[in-house]
């Protein structure tokens, strides 16, 4: 990682990477004619979020160590959501989590006609449609990948903090 000599610069190419991540998401969606289910877009909105987050730091001063301290803690906290839906997502795809075979209901009507908290216990909880493995890379489904790239996020992000000036 010779080439990433700044904060900002590793800031800027971790977004890259995440915004990549979630483009390919969308590619592999529409060219296999996909649909993604709760769980799934929740792990892509994480990913948003993380690319936000590096956008945002990538913005501020480096120099000042409250601000490393906040990359390094807010970026690690998202990437751990991630980790904990992607593990949940990958253990319903295993039947590990029983859940129901009906489609469940759409994110949409979701946030529509239920409180937040509901909606998001809801989204939390996966439908049918979690259960089903559409589309696997060398035998990784798409929430294994997903949490490799959590896991790949929370390491760079300790990475920043501990060697990036």
């Amino acid at each position: 990682m010779n080439y990433v000599t700044s904060f900002k610069q590793a800031n800027i190419l971790g977004a890259i990477i995440a915004f990549v991540m979630i483009i390919s998401a969308l590619a592999i969606q529409l060219t296999f004619n996909l649909e993604p289910c709760p769980l799934c877009i929740t792990q892509r909105i994480i990913f948003i979020v993380i690319g936000a987050l590096f956008i945002l730091f990538a913005l501020l001063p480096s120099n000042n160590a409250y601000i490393k301290l906040s990359h390094l803690i807010s970026i690690i906290a998202a990437g751990l959501v991630g980790v904990i839906f992607s593990i949940r997502h990958i253990m319903i795809q295993a039947k590990i989590i029983e859940i129901p075979a009906e489609c469940g209901i759409d994110l949409d009507y979701m946030f529509e006609n239920f409180p937040l908290t509901e909606a998001v216990n809801l989204l939390f909880k996966g439908t049918g449609d979690c259960s089903e493995i559409d589309w696997t890379f060398f035998g990784i489904t798409l929430p294994q990948m997903a949490l490799l790239g959590y896991i790949f996020f929370i390491t760079y992000t300790i990475y920043i903090y501990l060697k990036v000036k």
